[in-house]
């Protein structure tokens, strides 16, 4: 059985939870607390010298960190992966895009506001910038789901996945998405997916 090394409260996290849960695979859940350092303790770093979570334990085989190669490793051969080389693409461009602009910005002001309680003006002038390139990304997203029921045509894939498990949690980071519709009637549609739980669900 696989055993997933993850942070509850983590997007990245919550990929690899969606994409097992999705599957029905199953799995043991062993929680690591961020916040108290237990990913930076000799006996994790050991596992992965990174020390950073979501962390697959893949009997027989190792350990795999990264939360994209987690979950393209468990969804090979899936209907969550395009068969077809240009939708697999496009599904690669939009998880591309999630860690460049999603994450870096949605991502770390939600944990720098909503994990790590920082104030608006302990963060000064890199909340603004942060703030800022997160709000270009949703544009961007709002603009491509204007007429796609799923990132990747009418399939839903990875690239939902990978970019819902920020942006549906974007609020908590102070992110208005009520000027998003679009984005909005996405995340719904993903919340109907089979196996899906919320973000901080076991």
């Amino acid at each position: 059985m696989y055993r997933l090394y993850d942070y509850l409260p983590s997007g990245n996290g919550y990929k690899a939870r969606l994409v097992l849960k999705y599957l029905r695979i199953p799995y043991e859940l062993v929680e690591v607390d961020i916040k108290r350092g237990e990913s930076r303790t000799p006996e994790f770093l050991v596992k992965n010298p990174n020390g950073r979570i979501p962390l697959l334990e893949v009997p027989g085989k190792g350990y795999l960190p990264e939360s994209h190669a987690i979950i393209s490793f468990l969804a090979e051969s899936s209907d969550l992966i395009p068969t077809d080389p240009f939708e697999r693409a496009r599904m690669w461009h939009w998880m591309c895009f999630e860690q460049y602009h999603v994450e870096p910005n949605i991502g770390t002001v939600r944990f720098w506001v909503n994990s790590l309680q920082k104030t608006r003006a302990e963060l000064g002038e890199k909340l603004i910038e942060k703030k800022k390139s997160g709000y270009a990304a949703l544009d961007v997203l709002e603009h491509a789901l204007r007429d796609r029921t799923y990132l990747v045509g009418e399939r839903y894939s990875l690239a939902d996945i990978s970019l819902f498990a920020y942006v549906h949690v974007a609020h908590e980071g102070g992110f208005d998405l009520q000027p998003y519709p679009n984005v909005r009637a996405w995340c719904d549609r993903i919340a109907g997916q089979p196996g899906w739980t919320p973000l901080t669900e076991k």
